[in-house]
């Protein structure tokens, strides 16, 4: 526990008296890949860190869409579940787990001690917000002007690069939900990757067959 903390990003910059109330108010929390770790009218959980997984944050339509705006990996921060702390924060997301996952949680009451006290920290964490509304932007931009087939090309190729296997396990839903569209649009253009010889589409899994020519796609 004691190695965890030391590895948030602003531990160094903490008071002793800071690092005690941290050391003391911290917790661990393992959560089950699609668990709900907060929610739109939830109460603030506090600074989430994780120490291994992945959380995805994401907006939820009233229809029940969902945009994806950013994962956040090992080693990461998020200050969004915490946003009854920073009053700055006006929009009403979503952080689930998209696998297991684990997550070091500083509680809103010490969270908010360390904020107000701690003018290191409190920067540090609007840029936090602020990176997150930049990937925000950028998804924005490629749902309102990139074409389809140039998202999905790009999301097979980051995952390849995020995994360095040319077999993705994931499903049409999965890609849907990631780049913020319908299942049937993702389906349409899988199966004219498969007709171009880029990919083959299998139950569960997809087969990269023609990596140069999806960056191309992708450029």
């Amino acid at each position: 526990m004691k190695q965890i903390i030391e590895s948030l990003p602003f531990y160094e910059k903490l008071s002793s008296s800071e690092k005690e109330l941290t050391a003391s108010s911290a917790v661990i929390h393992r959560y089950e890949k699609g668990q709900m770790v907060h929610t739109c009218g939830q109460q603030c959980v506090g600074l989430v860190y994780v120490i291994s997984g992945d959380l995805r944050l994401f907006l939820l339509s009233d229809e029940g869409r969902e945009i994806t705006l950013v994962h956040i990996l090992d080693g990461q921060t998020c200050v969004l579940a915490a946003s009854c702390v920073m009053s700055q924060i006006t929009f009403h997301s979503e952080l689930t787990a998209a696998k297991d996952t684990e997550l070091l949680i500083l509680p809103v009451p010490a969270f908010s001690k360390i904020m107000k006290e701690n003018v290191y920290v409190r920067c540090q964490m609007y840029e936090n917000s602020a990176k997150i509304f930049s990937d925000t932007m950028w998804v924005i931009q490629e749902i309102l002007f990139h074409s389809i087939d140039r998202r999905v090309a790009s999301f097979l190729i980051e995952e390849y690069e995020k995994t360095g296997s040319e077999t993705l396990l994931i499903t049409q839903e999965n890609i849907a939900v990631e780049i913020s569209t319908a299942r049937e649009v993702v389906a349409r253009m899988l199966k004219r990757f498969v007709t171009e010889g880029l990919i083959q589409n299998q139950r569960g899994k997809i087969i990269l067959t023609d990596i140069s020519a999806l960056e191309e796609i992708a450029e």
